[in-house]
């Protein structure tokens, strides 16, 4: 087992998704076979296309800013310190309807990688 080192998004593996012209952003924080972090920023208007995972089980948690996660045809507007679970196999979809960026973290088990489909 290898020494603890600090995580961060300084340092963690960054990737863009979403429009290219207004891209999101995300860092991997932990990625193993049984759990996935990731800090995700979504910029005003945006939106992850709607979908569900087979497997995964999530948790959006918001840091900053204000998140609509649409769950099985519910809105349901998530504040920073709020958090909601996203069970396996229930379409949703993640929204930013504010006027600031919104900041959060995803928390998949096991990571929902290679378990994402159309919804």
């Amino acid at each position: 087992m290898g020494m603890a080192h600090k995580i961060s998004t300084a340092t963690a593996e960054h990737y863009h998704w979403g429009d290219p012209t207004h891209p999101c952003d995300g860092w991997h924080l932990l990625r193993s076979a049984e759990l996935s972090v990731i800090e995700e920023r979504m910029p005003p208007g945006t939106a992850e296309q709607r979908h569900l995972h087979r497997r995964s089980s999530q948790m959006f948690y918001v840091l900053a800013g204000e998140l609509t996660m649409e769950l099985d045809g519910e809105h349901h507007q998530l504040r920073p310190g709020e958090a909601l679970e996203i069970p396996p196999d229930k379409a949703h979809q993640a929204i930013n309807r504010g006027e600031a960026d919104t900041r959060f973290l995803v928390t998949s088990q096991p990571p929902s990688h290679g378990d994402r489909h159309p919804a």
